[in-house]
């Protein structure tokens, strides 16, 4: 069980890869289904890009926190981050550049979506995080280097989010800026463990650029 995350299904919408001019990454949450992701941009109608849902085994990316030891974490981390991976290549097997290639995630999924990109650093299309951050129970900003030449960056939050300290929210978004990523961080007061309409405006608006 090295790679837990390895055979498990990948849902999709849109058109196929070869007949799309850019494609949209989603990893879901804790205890959730690549469904959900799907549902969430059903409604944006983007004809041009194919969406691409992993689903995690046992519906979950890792067992512990996100701020536990790393080491806790293994295999599902490791396997997750290598399954972004996977889909990165596909994509780009398929003549996708890299900068068509949006990645978004919420919660558990927006911890491994920053993750992948920030240890991953390219000229992505961009990058969407919901209620996510960097993953390690502390965060060195000299283990992350490169450049995102600019890329576009959006992680929101709210101020008292049950699973996620706001200061790693904001320690995240200064490791993108390090990376040089266009980063606009948003808190949201009270808004709990969600995502809400302006969030998901940020994720229309980065992904309708893709197109044009």
């Amino acid at each position: 069980m090295n790679d837990p995350h390895g055979d498990q299904p990948i849902r999709t919408a849109g058109p196929p890869l070869v007949d799309a001019s850019a494609a949209v990454i989603l990893i879901h949450g804790r205890g959730a289904r690549a469904e959900g992701m799907l549902d969430l941009v059903n409604q944006f109608g983007t004809i041009d890009i194919s969406y691409l849902a992993p689903q995690a085994a046992n519906h979950a990316w890792y067992p512990n926190s996100f701020m536990a030891p790393v080491e806790t974490n293994e295999p599902g981390r490791t396997s997750g981050l290598k399954l972004i991976e996977e889909l990165v290549e596909q994509v780009m097997s398929a003549d996708i550049p890299t900068d068509s290639i949006a990645i978004s995630g919420f919660s558990q999924g927006g911890c491994l979506a920053s993750e992948y990109v920030a240890r991953h650093p390219r000229r992505y299309g961009g990058l969407v995080v919901f209620s996510g951050g960097l993953i390690g129970e502390s965060i060195d900003p000299a283990e992350y280097t490169g450049d995102l030449q600019q890329m576009p960056v959006f992680i929101g939050c709210s101020d008292r989010d049950p699973h996620i300290p706001l200061e790693r929210v904001v320690e995240t978004s200064e490791v993108f800026e390090q990376l040089n990523g266009d980063v606009n961080q948003r808190i949201y007061p009270q808004m709990g463990h969600t995502i809400n309409r302006e969030e998901l405006g940020h994720l229309q608006s980065m992904i309708d650029a893709l197109v044009h």
